[in-house]
């Protein structure tokens, strides 16, 4: 049996596309025929679990995580935990922080609550990750927030779902953060940078600057079991953004 591809589209890029079931199954078919054969399930409009199953096990798609807020894992975590079972998927990622822990003294509080969130999902088969953007690189007395969090939250426990854009939009440097966590990490989502006019956009990736030998290099030492292709805001297509994205990784030898 051939080894399934490491690569899987982030369909928060297709949200768009995705705000009912028959869009759903008609996206999924899309992203199938691009040649992906797994997906992060985010952003999606409502649709019954089974339904979702369905329509994955139809298109040959594996997922291989999900986005969920730290809200709905905090109040229903059994729940969700059915739901990924469902799926076939072992892990999930809070997609960002609160709010109200943004700030120098609550990063750390945010970290225990996802050892609480863990201890709780962890029994139940479910792996949860943090995903950062660029706010938790704000320095507070020389650390960053990020820094903080992860310090807080248990590596037994908590994994890290670093997301390349967003530590470079925040000044720091996507290779060292991903040697830093290590094998802290099974899931990366990887988008790229270019300069605009007046300001970073979201790009492709290798169609912008990040340095992805260092990039890759750090995720095969750390053992990253998925890599994971998002774009936000795309420039062109979200479809042939994927696209791209996903025959430049081919290319840079990530199968």
């Amino acid at each position: 049996m051939a080894e399934r591809s490491a690569l899987a589209a982030q369909m928060y890029t297709l949200r768009d596309f995705c705000q009912s079931p028959p869009d759903i199954a008609r996206t999924c078919a899309k992203v199938r025929k691009l040649g992906f054969e797994a997906i992060q399930v985010s952003a999606f409009g409502p649709i019954a679990p089974k339904e979702l199953a369905k329509i994955l096990s139809n298109e040959g798609l594996t997922c291989c995580a999900t986005h969920v807020g730290f809200e709905r894992l905090r109040d229903q975590p059994q729940q969700v935990a059915e739901e990924h079972q469902l799926w076939g998927c072992r892990h999930t990622a809070v997609p960002v922080a609160p709010e109200p822990y943004r700030s120098a003294g609550r990063y750390g509080d945010f970290g225990q609550e996802l050892n609480r969130l863990a201890k709780t999902l962890q029994p139940l088969g479910l792996a949860v990750s943090y995903h950062n953007h660029s706010f938790e690189l704000r320095k507070f007395n020389g650390r960053t927030g990020l820094e903080m969090l992860y310090a807080s939250a248990e590596p037994r426990l908590v994994n890290a779902e670093i997301d390349t854009y967003w530590i470079q939009h925040g000044g720091g440097d996507p290779a060292a953060w991903i040697t830093r966590l290590g094998r802290r990490q099974p899931l990366l989502h990887l988008k790229d940078m270019v300069m605009g006019p007046d300001s970073q956009l979201m790009a492709e990736v290798g169609e912008g600057n990040l340095n992805w030998p260092a990039i890759l290099q750090a995720a095969q030492q750390a053992q990253v079991q998925w890599y994971i292709i998002e774009q936000d805001v795309c420039q062109r297509d979200p479809f042939e953004s994927l696209k791209i994205s996903f025959e430049n990784l081919r290319r840079m030898g990530i199968h």
